[in-house]
């Protein structure tokens, strides 16, 4: 079996950017039928011709290009599939090997400001017995992580994949956090793995299994975490639906025009974050054009978006029915302002729960949006785990 392991370096053809920058010159603009300023039917006509000037005119991919190839990079194979990832060494006495998981439509460019403080907490004025040796994968059929042509690859599998690139890397044990479909991926290595899982940390969090979460489990200071969740549901899973059905259908449109792509994606960093004070107090340009460019350039929206067709019911998944679900030691970051806020009251019963906390700023994309409370979250609870 081949298991060599690569050092890999973005680099994008000129002949790609010259056709990207010929796609967006030609973009044929949808109309925009009545007021759409709060984005209440989707991505805002005027923001997204104002994004796209902005990406002809201003923005510089080989600028974010060198940024992103400043962290070493690697390439691998493993049952077919193929996995790139970030690998930062830690800078302490005995650093703890620390897998992150990113989401859909994330990247793992977007765990970028917290990569650095916890490899080297000295660095940013902290204990340099809380480094860690940091992993960060792509997702399968995400950014980097591609081609993949195979069906059948889900976060379940996922989490097998990432126990085999950890003993690649020649970890035994080590620790897991993630947000979105990278909190269900730590999740399931703390449901099958938990002699190898030191302890998962989430900022997000959902059933991998049942049992799920019951409106009698909602304390009378959550029913406004019950009602957001109910709302998103019934008003902003329409993405989720498709994806989990038809995720081929949109690929034609969304492989074809750059606008359309970013328009399904820059919608959910709206939707999602906690931009009460704007979208761009939290996400420069560049920050959303970094994602565009990075699904665009890998032509990976499909194999991302299949990420929920392959998470559908009967598809191979949990490994076990006792309780709790996830058996290593799980620590909870919930912020209030994400999309569906969870009930303590079940997290105690389906996790090993040792730490729970709430935040009241940031959203779903908190490596980004708030990147120091989630550092000093992260480092708090496997310290206690750890010492």
């Amino acid at each position: 079996m081949d298991d060599r392991i690569e050092p890999f370096t973005i680099a994008a053809t000129d002949a790609q950017l010259g056709d990207l920058r010929e796609r967006l010159l030609r973009t044929r603009w949808p109309r925009e039928i009545g007021d759409n300023g709060a984005w209440q039917a989707g991505a805002n006509l005027a923001y997204m011709r104002e994004l796209t000037d902005y990406w002809l005119n201003t923005y510089d991919w080989r600028a974010q290009e060198a940024k992103m190839n400043a962290l070493p990079q690697f390439r691998t194979t493993i049952d077919g599939v193929p996995i790139h990832f970030i690998h930062v060494r830690g800078k302490g006495s005995n650093p703890t090997p620390l897998i992150l998981n990113h989401g859909w439509p994330w990247t793992f460019w977007d765990m970028r400001e917290i990569i650095g403080p916890l490899a080297d907490p000295a660095g940013v004025g902290g204990d340099p017995a809380d480094a860690f040796d940091v992993i960060v994968p792509s997702l399968p059929g995400f950014t980097f992580s591609s081609p993949l042509d195979r069906p059948g690859v889900n976060f379940f599998e996922t989490a097998h994949l990432w126990v085999k690139l950890m003993d690649r890397l020649g970890y035994e044990r080590f620790a897991t956090q993630g947000g979105d479909f990278g909190a269900m991926i730590s999740a399931m290595l703390g449901h099958a793995y938990p002699d190898r899982v030191i302890g998962a940390h989430l900022h997000f969090i959902a059933p991998i299994k049942p049992p799920y979460p019951e409106p009698s489990d909602f304390e009378p200071h959550e029913y406004a975490w019950g009602a957001k969740t109910q709302t998103f549901m019934q008003d902003g899973n329409g993405y989720m639906q498709i994806q989990r059905t038809r995720p081929q259908t949109p690929a034609f449109a969304l492989n074809d025009s750059p606008v359309g792509l970013a328009a399904w994606l820059v919608e959910k960093r709206y939707a999602w974050a906690d931009v009460r004070d704007g979208l761009e107090t939290v996400f420069s340009k560049d920050d959303l054009l970094d994602t565009v460019m990075l699904y665009w350039l890998t032509e990976t929206y499909v194999s991302s978006a299949r990420y929920y067709y392959e998470a559908r019911p009967g598809n191979a998944g949990p490994v076990h029915d006792r309780v709790p679900v996830v058996e290593a030691p799980v620590g909870v970051l919930q912020f209030a302002e994400d999309v569906m806020p969870q009930p303590r009251r079940w997290a105690e019963r389906y996790y090993n729960l040792q730490r729970w906390n709430v935040a009241h700023t940031g959203g779903h994309f908190a490596p980004m949006e708030v990147p120091d409370l989630m550092i000093d979250d992260i480092r708090a609870f496997f310290r206690e785990l750890l010492t």
